[in-house]
């Protein structure tokens, strides 16, 4: 007995100065929680694995783009920012990263952020004619106005978004107000949400904006049309972007570039992580199916980032080795 009992507080205690070395090595690491669903669940996840699968110590910092990338820059803090949209500071970024300053790891939204026109998946099926804004344009009976049935209604950003810009710049390049349709202010993303939720409580056609990944599109099947051109950036800048443009283009929207960015510190003191962040990525279908387990559960964002630990290990266990893999299944 005494000889079991002193293997196995010999075997605790060489386990508990692995566990300690490993933490060592890792260190302490901050992570952004950006202020909004996909990235603050990206966020817990890598704080979970981080923890439980590599040892590290890791703290969460609220964030939002600018000024996380900014402190990155800078000072170093945080580490780490899981979703960074990286469109809007891409030029400083590369500066950043050709400086040595900062690394960018994996593409963590493996399609990008996607914006577009988009009809209920049970109106595409029931009409396959339909695969571009044009071929829907055709038909302004299939997409009643709230307001005058008698007009098609394509719904609009909220008020004081970009995309709003866009979105009513399009509409005139479409020329669809000459096809029976009219632009609807939806007021408020809750509005736009909620219009979508009426259009499929009543099985009614529904047209407008909306992006990925969200909430909405994993609660409600939605099939993103075609402009039918590819997008011009050049357009796009000088013009589909732009208040009041004169002579709008039919455009696409571009796709955001979302990355996982890390300082240079992150990478020397965590480097047994780096290999994860490296790797990490998931797409818009199953960010999508996430964020509307936590709409509908009232979930916070760590109890997102659990239920897809738990729901999609097949995604996970991919980006990790199968020694830290049951390290977490095991946390869980």
């Amino acid at each position: 007995m005494k000889k079991l009992l002193a293997s196995t507080f010999l075997a605790v205690g060489l386990y508990a100065v692995a566990g300690s070395a490993q933490a060592a090595e890792c260190g302490e690491v901050s992570i952004a929680e950006m202020n909004w669903a996909s990235a603050g669940v990206a966020a817990h996840v890598d704080k979970f694995i981080l923890e439980n699968g590599y040892g590290c110590a890791v703290e969460l910092v609220t964030g939002d783009t600018m000024p996380t990338f900014a402190s990155m820059n800078e000072k170093a803090q945080p580490d780490m920012a899981p979703e960074l949209w990286i469109n809007s500071v891409r030029t400083p970024l590369d500066a950043a990263i050709k400086e040595g300053r900062l690394i960018q790891a994996a593409p963590l939204l493996s399609e990008g952020g996607v914006e577009g026109w988009w009809i209920p998946k049970f109106l595409a099926d029931a009409h396959p004619d339909i695969k571009t804004v044009q071929d829907a344009l055709k038909h302004p009976d299939l997409f009643p106005a709230p307001e005058d049935p008698s007009k098609g209604a394509i719904h609009n950003c909220p008020s004081g978004w970009n995309c709003q810009i866009s979105t009513a710049n399009l509409f005139k390049a479409l020329e669809a107000e000459k096809a029976g349709f009219e632009l609807v202010d939806p007021g408020s993303a809750a509005g736009l949400d909620g219009s979508i939720a009426n259009a499929f409580e009543k099985k009614t056609g529904w047209l407008g904006y909306y992006w990925a990944p969200t909430a909405i599109l994993g609660k409600y099947e939605m099939t993103r049309l075609s402009f039918g051109v590819d997008h011009d950036k050049k357009e796009w800048d000088s013009c589909s972007a732009v208040p009041d443009c004169p002579n709008p283009k039919v455009n696409s929207y571009p796709v955001s570039d979302v990355y996982t960015v890390v300082t240079k510190s992150f990478a020397e003191k965590a480097g047994v992580a780096m290999d994860y962040v490296k790797v990490r990525k998931w797409d818009n279908g199953t960010v999508n199916k996430v964020l509307a387990w936590m709409d509908q559960n009232q979930g916070t964002n760590e109890d997102a980032a659990k239920h897809f630990l738990q729901e999609f290990p097949e995604m996970w266990t991919q980006w990790v080795s199968p020694e830290v893999a049951e390290k977490v299944k095991a946390a869980l």
